[in-house]
């Protein structure tokens, strides 16, 4: 690629051909695997936070390589990054109103794309990129309880009078709320993922995301969901937008009056902020309105700690490593079910007095 001038490239164009290599294969991840589609596309939405911050605040993007570069040009580099780093988090937090896990993960995309230009490109544009801080937050895990989950499966009186969308919906929602997968997988499987051993019936699944194989056992509830959808010629569930499902799912724990006030609140800048869902009259969210597809999976895997399955069992299920710090945030959290449930014990035998006769 030509450079504007001495040792100077347009950054754009770096980073579309960036985008290409990772696109057609070229560019792969450490273990050799091509990097998911999933991935590319939020290469693709950076470029155009880059894009529509360049235009915005008239902050033009290059990159330099420091070959050949005086002492003093690259401290202009250095001044030159650190800059870019300031302006482009104010406009990410101030102009665009995102938080740190968003704006985190445009830096360490960032940070990926510096690295392509060092190592593969071989363009020795320096380690400026190391200064953008990658911030994170811990977004709270919200799942069904075990007594949440029992109501949406076995009661007919809720089922029957549920319109026929949800009625589909629930099905979905209880079945991945049962076999721990994430909802890719779950939209794709097939009645050739089913398996029967010994009058047993099993899911057997391979991640899309992660490759790795499962089989989980299936309980009645869950056989009898699958039956319901026999006539169907491809996937057991039928298809439906991310966003489709999402609604759906909000109305079914609505109808449920699982409605009580559950404030949100997320970080910017490591600063605790409180998220309404109408800003103009500060209302909260409430528990309904939180919970998403990506609830099923988290209950799943809460459900059976809470339940007392021994974690490497439930790790092999979800497909969390042993050290997974995702992980381990369930187990606090199924943790926190079980004291609850103990101090109920606790409090029942207090009211156990021996009578003497």
């Amino acid at each position: 690629m030509k450079s504007l001038i001495k040792n100077k490239y347009d950054f754009l164009k770096l980073f579309d051909k960036f985008i290409s290599e990772t696109n057609n294969g070229k560019r792969v991840q450490k273990n050799g695997k091509r990097i998911r589609a999933s991935s590319l596309k939020n290469y693709f939405y950076l470029r155009k936070l880059l894009f529509d911050f360049s235009s915005d605040k008239n902050f033009p993007l290059h990159i330099s390589s420091l070959n050949s570069l005086k002492k003093r040009e690259i401290q202009s580099e250095k001044k030159y990054w650190k800059s870019f780093y300031k302006s482009f988090s104010d406009y990410l937090y101030d102009d665009l109103n995102l938080f740190d896990n968003y704006v985190g993960s445009c830096m360490k995309r960032l940070r990926a794309f510096f690295n392509y230009l060092n190592d593969e490109k071989e363009m020795s544009v320096g380690n400026f990129h190391k200064g953008f801080f990658i911030q994170s937050e811990e977004i709270e895990i919200i799942t069904l309880l075990p007594e949440q989950l029992n109501f949406l499966i076995f009661d007919k009186e809720f089922e029957n009078n549920l319109p026929e969308h949800l009625q589909r919906t629930k099905d979905a929602f209880t079945f991945g709320c049962t076999v721990a997968l994430r909802v890719s997988d779950l939209f794709k499987i097939t009645f050739s993922n089913v398996e029967k051993v010994n009058d047993k019936n099993y899911l057997k699944v391979i991640s899309q995301k992660t490759s790795t194989f499962t089989r989980v056992l299936l309980p009645d509830y869950a056989v009898d969901i699958i039956n319901k959808y026999r006539s169907n010629k491809s996937y057991i569930f039928p298809m439906i937008s991310k966003n489709r499902l999402n609604i759906n799912i909000k109305l079914l724990i609505e109808r449920t009056n699982w409605t009580h006030e559950h404030i949100k609140i997320r970080h910017k800048r490591g600063i605790p902020v409180m998220v309404y869902k109408n800003t103009n009259n500060k209302e909260h969210y409430r528990f309904c309105d939180h919970i998403t597809s990506h609830t099923m999976r988290r209950t799943a895997i809460t459900t059976m700690l809470c339940l007392n399955m021994p974690e490497n069992f439930v790790r092999k299920i979800s497909g969390h490593a042993p050290n997974s710090k995702e992980f381990f945030r369930y187990v606090q959290l199924s943790q926190k079910y079980m004291d609850s449930e103990s101090e109920k014990m606790f409090d029942l035998l207090k009211t156990k007095k021996l009578i003497c006769q």
